[in-house]
């Protein structure tokens, strides 16, 4: 029997390349496949790091620019139009950012992008959950990947079998705000908020004010970020800022 070779499908997934049906396949292969589930979440990983080294090579070249610059312009202070001008265009492209993200209104999309990063699973030490649980463990394999819908999956079988579970609860939020279904991870977040005492209550309250953003609630975001700007809680700074950018 042929062993298929999916270097190139695991590619085409963490790009975001493939169509509705080579995606439902291919997460089947997941599903019983851990060996390829450990590959892809590498291969992720590995492409966030070229991703910051492209960054810190691009800062070391300009740095090389700007030593060029100066060395030609003290050599031929005469003759250095080329360069005035390459500077005048690179501080133009800097002073236009800063004009696009410190001026006017911004829209709830921009809001979002600027101040949102992907939710980052808790270390198996801090699960309320037991090693055993085949189904939150499975589901936090694909919540690695990025896989949500499949992590939804598993996180619903938990959270249906016991509504106790709170963190398997956020995790089906987060996976539900990732697939775009806003009225549904509201739902499961107002039960992570409405429990009253759990860890993830600071977190749940973010995420809700995000889903009302996503949803153009204006009214309900307002009042879920002045909620959190008066906490204590590592969200307070960005729920005083976007408070900012939205009037």
């Amino acid at each position: 029997m042929k062993t298929i070779d999916f270097s190139y499908f695991i590619e085409r997934y963490n790009a975001g390349e493939m169509d509705e049906a080579e995606k439902l396949w291919f997460r089947k292969e997941l599903e019983g496949n851990k060996k390829l589930r450990d590959e892809v979440a590498l291969r992720k990983k590995a492409d966030l790091v070229l991703k910051n080294h492209d960054s810190v090579q691009l800062r070391i070249k300009l740095a090389e620019i700007e030593k060029k610059r100066a060395i030609a312009q003290s050599k031929n202070p005469g003759k250095h139009s080329t360069w005035k001008y390459a500077a005048a265009i690179i501080a133009f492209i800097l002073i236009g950012s800063v004009v696009v993200l410190t001026s006017g209104k911004m829209t709830n999309e921009e809001l979002i992008g600027k101040f949102y990063k992907p939710y980052e699973a808790a270390a198996a030490s801090r699960s309320q959950q037991a090693v055993a649980n085949e189904d939150y463990s499975r589901g936090l394999e694909y919540y690695n990947i990025r896989d949500y819908r499949n992590a939804e999956l598993y996180f619903g079988k938990v959270v249906s079998s016991d509504r106790k579970y709170i963190e398997s609860t956020m995790y089906y939020g987060v996976s539900k705000y990732e697939e775009k279904n806003y009225p549904e991870a509201v739902q499961k977040f107002r039960i992570v908020t409405d429990d009253g005492d759990n860890m993830y209550m600071e977190d749940a309250q973010w995420y809700l004010a995000l889903c009302y953003l996503q949803t153009n609630e204006k009214e309900m975001a307002v009042n879920q970020l002045n909620l959190i700007k008066r906490s204590e809680s590592f969200y307070s700074k960005p729920a005083r800022k976007i408070l900012r950018k939205m009037k």
